[in-house]
């Protein structure tokens, strides 16, 4: 039976996997990729559109249901590893909370990341900004970017690529501050007794 809920957790994160990739690639709409877009819609898309019936998750433009559908794949994926060790422990359980909640965090914080980052190139390349899809990049970028530099920047106006560093910066710190803090949680829930 270990061996069986093993098995199963290898096969959750490779299909984990697969729908990041899946998710990645709607990014780019316009591009033609062919089969394996296909084979990837087919397998993924079914259990995303499961989730994308949640309204509640969608803020204008932008669909946060993936990310619900990812966490709900990972706390699939710790109870199949909790029941691969063949004994439950609290600190097993609170592992397995903590890690659905790094899942989810980390992969907004990525997003906002690769959306900042995204829209740091097409400044320094000077793309033609007025495409949807860089209407949807600065969509999602100013909100995230005008919250960050009001706090440090509270009373003087900086360029819009100091915005733009000082944002992705900034996240990047909060990720790796938020990584240590979700492996020394980890590190304590896992040496709470029996």
């Amino acid at each position: 039976m270990a061996y069986l809920a093993s098995i199963l957790a290898g096969m959750i994160s490779i299909y984990m996997f697969l729908i990041f990739i899946r998710i990645i690639l709607t990014w780019f709409s316009g591009a033609e990729f062919g089969t394996p877009m296909y084979f990837l819609s087919c397998i993924c898309d079914p259990y995303l559109n499961w989730w994308r019936r949640f309204r509640i998750f969608k803020n204008g433009p932008i669909d946060f249901s993936p990310l619900l559908a990812l966490a709900f794949l990972s706390l699939a994926r710790g109870v199949l590893t909790i029941g691969a060790l063949g004994r439950i422990t609290l600190g097993l359980v609170l592992v397995l909370v903590v890690s659905s909640l790094w899942t989810v965090l980390s992969w907004i914080l990525f997003f906002f990341i690769a959306v900042l980052v995204l829209r740091l190139i097409a400044f320094l390349g000077n793309f033609n900004i007025y495409s949807p899809f860089w209407r949807l990049v600065d969509l999602v970028a100013q909100p995230v970017m005008y919250r960050i530099c009001r706090i440090f920047f509270p009373s003087r106006i900086v360029s819009y690529l100091t915005r733009i560093i000082v944002s992705i910066v900034v996240l990047l710190i909060v990720s790796a501050a938020a990584w240590g803090i979700f492996r020394f949680g980890v590190m304590l829930f896992r040496a709470l007794p029996v």
